[in-house]
């Protein structure tokens, strides 16, 4: 291809994922009990040992990828003599898209010949990367750079993301939830389920009393307004930060209700820097659907 799709490393799929894709992408940054390293979908550390760290009392926080570094790395693309279509996570929830789009602003008379286009994707976690998935697929069909880009911005708001948590700890230090709430939801087993809205942020929507009714709560969410209904056919992704059984239920669920999905629904965990502020128990589902209008 002429162009490069390229992302951040927030997509919360995996490196064989990305790679089999031929999508780049570059890190954001964490630091850990003092120490930075960076976002890099679980090479550096392990998302098993990310997480046992934060239940044992590791602070975590999390940075985003700065105008410089996104200037090298477009850089180091256009250098390759294509051009650049790059997708960013949620302007809603980073200020990564900012930064990239300053970054790209900054370097486009050096390359006068070349294409760089920024995308707010409205998107995180494994639903950012359902888009990127997406992307990939139609530039193999042949896309051009500009179609692609067209195509993105016309679509991104055609892809749903539910989630719960389980656990309110990291969202009560986050400030998306107060003491008094997280408390109250401690204690009566409060299972918040949210979305993103169409404006790229994170939104409570209910509050599901205990874990057993979240779970077919957050399909339901799914068949009131999945593209086609019970005839999807389009992918499905779910990203969960070591709450693998939870999301093993929601991917059967899935497949009992919607018997013609493209593939098995892929189980992705939920990347170091989403998981500093959603913390343990976190599940989300991403498909394709009606579009977001709040």
């Amino acid at each position: 291809m002429s162009y490069i799709l390229s992302c951040c490393s927030t997509v919360d799929l995996s490196k064989e994922h990305l790679e089999k894709l031929d999508i780049s992408y570059e890190c954001f940054h964490y630091v850990m009990d003092g120490v930075e390293y960076p976002d890099d979908l679980g090479q550096t550390m392990s998302f098993d040992e990310f997480y046992n760290r934060l239940k044992n009392g590791s602070d975590s926080t999390s940075s985003q990828i700065s105008v410089g570094e996104y200037e090298d790395y477009f850089k180091k693309l256009l250098d390759s003599g294509k051009d650049v279509l790059h997708v960013s996570m949620s302007s809603g929830l980073s200020g990564s898209y900012r930064s990239a789009c300053t970054a790209a602003e900054m370097i486009r008379e050096q390359y006068p010949d070349r294409k760089i286009y920024v995308v707010d994707s409205l998107a995180a976690s494994s639903g950012y990367g359902l888009l990127m998935d997406t992307l990939a697929q139609k530039r193999d069909e042949g896309m051009s750079i500009d179609e692609l880009k067209d195509w993105a911005e016309n679509n991104k708001l055609n892809l749903h993301h539910w989630f719960f948590s389980t656990d309110l700890t990291f969202f009560v230090k986050g400030g998306r939830v107060s003491k008094v709430s997280g408390m109250i939801g401690g204690v009566f087993e409060i299972c918040p389920l949210l979305n993103v809205s169409v404006d790229g942020k994170l939104i409570p929507r209910a509050k599901i009393r205990t874990k057993k009714k979240v779970i077919p709560e957050i399909v339901n969410r799914m068949l009131e307004h999945a593209e086609g209904g019970k005839d999807y056919n389009g992918k499905v992704f779910i990203s969960n930060s070591a709450c693998y059984d939870d999301a093993k239920a929601v991917a059967d669920l899935v497949k009992s209700n919607f018997k013609k999905i493209n593939g098995e629904v892929l189980i992705n965990s939920i990347g170091t820097v989403i998981g500093t502020h959603a913390g343990p128990g976190t599940l989300a589902l991403f498909f394709w659907c009606d579009e977001r209008v709040d």
